[in-house]
């Protein structure tokens, strides 16, 4: 089936086309690499990925921003009251809800993967370590397969069934990236997201992650453990890789574009020889360009060819 973007007669409303521009916004400003990709969706496709990944940097911005006088609790007060805005339709108490009330709406995207998002949310308000595989999992489902799962109307597929567990899987890959490029980020929030008994094989804990932030320095032993979980990273975006032919042919320039360029953060992690607590690893912006120019062309034709 086959759902229209956000056209005049939505956009007609000033607090809602200012919501999808607000969230337009927020992508563009912080999700650099994924922001890119969406250049090469439909142009009515673009609002509800700009409005979906809003409402994620919402609730990620509550747990994340810095401020000294704002506790846990006090995060916590104000991601409950997101979602319960969320979830009562009060569009114009947030910035970012009125364009991701109306996606939601427009495309029947579950309210339980929105729930599964909030509910990991809420363990970053109390969670600061992982024991194993399985625990991490469980976070890693709600805060990132489900954003995948969330896309995958937008995005339009033959089957959806088919194709959600390699939707859940490129999640799961982008957010295991993101953990690998910020082991030094995280600790600076007392957050470890790698499982401590896969660490734990080579002689890693906590205290040792931290001798590295303060020296600026990665230790031989945190240096092969850090190799092992690029390896297996590198796994789930090779099985994910086999979903995007299972996209619609206008959308599989957009996701194989943002998969080369998250995929290739863990070649810059390993040229840097695991120097993740000094410097980000980033995708060079010629790269970048290159292979966002290869994706346009294809994103064209292809286009072109569904018209």
């Amino acid at each position: 089936m086959t759902r229209t973007a956000p056209g005049t007669d939505r956009l007609s409303d000033p607090q809602l086309h200012r919501s999808y521009r607000y969230c337009r916004q927020l992508n563009a400003r912080h999700g650099k690499t994924f922001f890119l990709a969406t250049r090469l969706l439909a142009p009515d496709q673009r609002p509800a990925v700009h409005a979906l990944y809003g409402f994620a940097r919402r609730a990620d911005d509550i747990l994340d921003e810095f401020d000294p006088r704002r506790g846990t609790a006090e995060r916590a007060r104000e991601l409950d009251t997101l979602a319960g805005h969320f979830r009562e339709r009060r569009a114009g108490a947030d910035a970012v809800l009125p364009a991701v009330v109306d996606t939601a709406d427009r495309y029947g995207i579950p309210a339980v993967l929105f729930d599964a998002f909030l509910a990991s949310m809420r363990m970053d308000l109390s969670v600061t370590a992982y024991s194993d595989r399985a625990t991490l999992d469980t976070y890693i489902y709600g805060s990132a397969e489900v954003i995948g799962l969330q896309l995958l109307p937008v995005l339009g597929t033959s089957c959806a069934n088919e194709a959600a567990p390699y939707a859940a899987a490129l999640g799961k890959a982008f957010q295991l990236t993101n953990f690998l490029r910020d082991v030094g980020e995280d600790l600076l929030r007392d957050r470890v997201y790698l499982p401590a008994d896969e660490l734990a094989a080579f002689g890693v804990d906590r205290d040792l992650l931290r001798w590295c932030l303060a020296h600026q320095r990665t230790d031989s032993r945190v240096r092969r453990a850090l190799a092992i979980q690029c390896a297996l990273t590198r796994d789930i975006y090779r099985f994910a890789r086999a979903g995007i032919a299972l996209l619609h042919p206008r959308s599989r320039p957009c996701v194989a574009t943002a998969t080369t360029l998250y995929s290739e953060i863990l070649d810059r992690i390993e040229d840097s020889d695991f120097a993740v607590f000094d410097r980000r690893a980033t995708v060079p912006n010629r790269r970048r360009a290159q292979v966002g120019i290869t994706g346009l062309a294809k994103a064209w034709w292809a286009r072109r060819v569904d018209r």
